[in-house]
């Protein structure tokens, strides 16, 4: 498959410009973020809120994406529920006549593949890593009862169903078509498992969760923030053209790097001298409190704190 034409190139140039303007407000409705935004000429993304789950936003407050292919339509992430999922199918129905061929799941957090049961229906298999699969099973229960409690009703037909042959390898190369795709684990990230989604001929990664542009990421007691480097440094290595981000606009490797490949590296490179100089954890938030250089990121005033509080516990006990 080519890489972007002309015309795709100036759309790409187009929305890089957009990301410049994401404090702005964005669409919140579900039928509004389920538009297909094209990143090459047979690869699309479904930008999601920046926000939290919501009743409006159906939950789908983060990046999916499909990739158009001569033997089918590949997705990427199947959203937090029956209906969005759904959803997804009919807004790809906009775009192409061919039928989706298969499902991939890049994470475990609830909004990522919790709408797997809507294409399991339909035959269509779900290709998901060993490890993404047993965080999922891990946290199912607890994702479906929270998701319940935001979409009431409109979480309706919504089960866990995991991949029936989960991949076994960190490195899973597979064709569909002509189409090349990889899965790709560098690390346990967000959560225990994750992986990103390696299109070469396209140049282009889909990076789950490993990557946010324009809101700070977050890290949760679950997270690793050394395998959350470590799985960063894996998709630099890759050289990507493009980067489509677990949340937020899609970006270039440049734009990675400052805003979440940067941050992994202050969280750890600053609390490890903490710790070498015994400091204490709550003097550490504290003085860690002001990072100019991440400020402008959304959700950073409530995210920042948690951050340094979770990865310090996590460094102080790391061999």
């Amino acid at each position: 498959m080519p890489l972007p034409s002309l015309t795709f190139a100036l759309a790409f140039a187009l929305l890089f410009s957009m990301h410049s303007a994401s404090a702005e407000p964005q669409p919140e409705a579900l039928e509004d973020l389920l538009v297909p935004i094209p990143v090459t000429e047979s690869l699309y993304y479904f930008k999601g809120s920046i926000n939290q789950r919501t009743y409006e936003n159906q939950g789908f407050n983060l990046n999916t994406g499909f990739v158009v292919t001569d033997a089918g339509v590949v997705v990427i992430d199947t959203g937090p529920s029956f209906l969005v999922a759904r959803g997804i199918e009919a807004a790809i129905g906009t775009v192409t006549e061919q039928p989706i061929v298969a499902a991939i799941n890049t994470g475990s957090q609830d909004h990522r593949w919790l709408g797997n049961g809507y294409f399991a229906d339909q035959g269509i298999p779900i290709i998901a890593s060993y490890r993404t699969v047993r965080t999922q099973q891990e946290h199912a229960a607890s994702q479906v009862q929270r998701l319940q409690e935001i979409l009431g009703e409109s979480f309706a037909d919504t089960r866990p169903v995991h991949a029936s042959d989960p991949v076994t390898e960190d490195h899973h190369r597979f064709t569909v078509g002509s189409a090349e795709f990889a899965l790709i684990y560098g690390g346990d990230a967000h959560f225990p498992g994750d992986v990103m989604v390696w299109l070469p001929q396209h140049r282009v990664v889909f990076s789950g969760d490993i990557v946010y542009l324009d809101r700070l990421t977050g890290i949760h007691p679950w997270s690793s923030v050394l395998g959350l480097q470590q799985a960063f440094q894996t998709l630099e290595a890759l050289d990507p053209e493009i980067v489509v981000p677990g949340h937020g606009y899609l970006g270039d490797l440049d734009q990675a790097r400052a805003q979440t490949g940067d941050y992994y590296d202050f969280l750890i490179e600053e609390i490890q001298a903490s710790l070498e100089n015994w400091e204490d954890l709550g003097t550490t938030v504290d003085r860690l409190a002001d990072a100019p250089q991440f400020r402008e990121l959304l959700h950073y005033e409530f995210w920042h704190r948690v951050n340094v509080n979770h990865s310090y516990l996590q460094l102080e006990t790391s061999p």
